[in-house]
């Protein structure tokens, strides 16, 4: 049997330049030992899928996977593997799988050393497999550099599934399982729930309309795409039926949602029938476009109340006006203006944001203005993200680009400033009594569960611990907040 992990060492400066991608990996000192190379390796190396010679009649599809990056990623899995027509069972041991399947990131260098790893590794571990399952990789980094430059360096996969093709990965995956064919049309799609029964992610669109100087995201995924209120509606519907509480709105950009679809339609109207959905407890908000947060959308999150969660995710990226406009950002004015813009309309809200420091041309006077307004806007909860120089982006061949040891050390200095202001923060809470949505029991001893306030996002942002009567995943208990930390509560039931 095969099993346990086999990392290759990867050096720290892997990153693609004007050769092929994993010809650049392998030259700089990645161990890719080469499964099934010899003279008896007889396998089929296509470019997209190996076609089973026959069906399979399995009754489930044993699955071992992997799902990197951002939740909208994990929102791509989790609908591929619900629209296989079978039961998909998820086994611990890639050896015990039918199918083995990553679905990487591609968004920033680091991201990119985390999913070649992921690949690696897995060809590394199947290489000691006797009945090797068939291994699939998709995303973003497939989206980046193409399926055919990556199949031509790593044939030990066996499909490749670009983001350009995302509707058709179900049935490129089925055809390379040798699984019949799949049903067509509205409603054939599924999805494998891989979080819950506390959240589910509902992705509403696809690429971006933006033009960020810093960012990748529209040359891997495209323009803007919004998904028909009909399919998003059906697929909450359903989400909520296996007994979800909260739903979190993703895409690259929430409130262009609609843009694309040729009637007069905004996220407002998408809200409202999300809003009018059964079993929702709450609705929470990520990845608003600074400019998209408008008057409209503000007064419609104070009269709606009830679900609607006065949660705002706005990306801000920088405060200072002169490097917002080297990062193509057209609200470069002043920050300032959003978030007083939501303090005036929403005085409870909890704003999360992030920044991107040592971006080029940031100068410590440019980064001193940006921990000033760090200090001065208390967000509820932060990111910071040194600048990654990534090949294709406009900022990558800016002058003035700022040495690693210094954005590395902004990052950390952001970071501190915001522990404080979070620990702050928190610490007004405690003594409160606030509904905790419970998400998972916590390994650290029996009964104690991990959860979150209605402040706090699942993955992104810190947790309450809980415990106590009523405390099972799925919940939403009255709590007493009895203690702190930096990014974390404590809550007794």
């Amino acid at each position: 049997m095969c099993g346990g992990s086999i990392s290759p060492p990867v050096s720290k400066n892997l990153w693609p330049g004007q050769v092929p991608f994993f010809a650049v990996a392998l030259q700089r000192g990645v161990s890719v030992p080469r499964a099934g190379s010899g003279p008896d390796d007889k396998r089929a190396r296509p470019l997209y899928y190996a076609a089973m010679s026959t069906h399979t009649t399995m009754k489930t599809l044993p699955v071992w996977s992997l799902s990197l990056g951002c939740p909208k990623n994990r929102v791509d899995s989790e609908r591929l593997l619900g629209s296989l027509g079978l039961p998909v069972k998820s086994v611990a041991q890639m050896g015990r799988a039918r199918l083995v399947f990553i679905n990487t990131c591609g968004f920033i260098a680091p991201a990119v050393r985390e999913s070649v790893r992921a690949v690696l590794d897995a060809v590394n571990r199947l290489a000691r497999c006797k009945n090797k399952p068939l291994l699939a990789v998709a995303g973003c980094m497939v989206g980046r550099y193409g399926a055919e430059e990556l199949a031509r360096e790593l044939p030990e996969v066996d499909l490749w599934l670009p983001t350009g093709d995302l509707a058709d990965w179900p049935a490129m995956l089925a055809r390379a399982l040798g699984l019949p064919r799949l049903p067509e049309g509205p409603g054939s799609g599924g999805r494998l729930l891989s979080t819950g029964p506390s959240y589910a992610w509902l992705k509403i669109g696809e690429g971006c309309r933006h033009n960020c100087a810093f960012c990748t995201i529209p040359s891997i995924r495209g323009g803007l795409r919004s998904e028909p209120v009909s399919d998003l509606l059906a697929e909450a519907r359903g989400l909520l039926e296996q007994g979800v509480r909260e739903l979190v709105l993703v895409a690259q950009d929430v409130t262009a949602w609609g843009g694309d679809l040729g009637e007069k339609k905004s996220l407002l109207h998408l809200l409202e029938g999300l809003l009018g959905l059964d079993g929702l407890a709450w609705l929470r908000l990520l990845y608003l476009y600074p400019s998209g947060v408008t008057p409209e959308l503000l007064r419609f999150m104070r009269e709606s109340g009830g679900p609607l969660l006065p949660y705002l995710d706005i990306p801000l990226q920088h405060a200072h006006p002169e490097v917002l406009a080297r990062m193509g950002r057209p609200f470069a004015g002043d920050p300032r203006r959003v978030l007083d813009r939501v303090r005036d309309a929403l005085p409870e809200a909890a704003v999360r944001t992030t920044f991107i420091v040592g971006y080029p041309g940031e100068s410590e006077a440019h980064f001193d203005s940006l921990c000033r307004f760090v200090e001065e806007s208390r967000f509820q909860n932060m990111g910071v993200f040194a600048y990654q120089a990534e090949e294709g982006t406009k900022a990558a061949g800016l002058p003035d680009q700022v040495p690693e040891e210094i954005r590395e050390r902004r990052r950390a200095t952001l970071m501190e400033i915001q522990a404080g202001i979070s620990e702050s923060l928190l610490a007004e809470r405690v003594g409160q009594r606030l509904p905790v949505l419970v998400d998972a029991p916590h390994p650290e001893w029996p009964g104690l569960h991990s959860g979150r306030v209605w402040f706090q996002a699942p993955e992104v942002d810190g947790m309450t611990y809980v415990s106590g009567p009523g405390v099972t995943p799925g919940a939403l208990v009255e709590c007493d907040i009895v203690e702190n930390a930096e990014y974390d509560l404590t809550a007794l039931a």
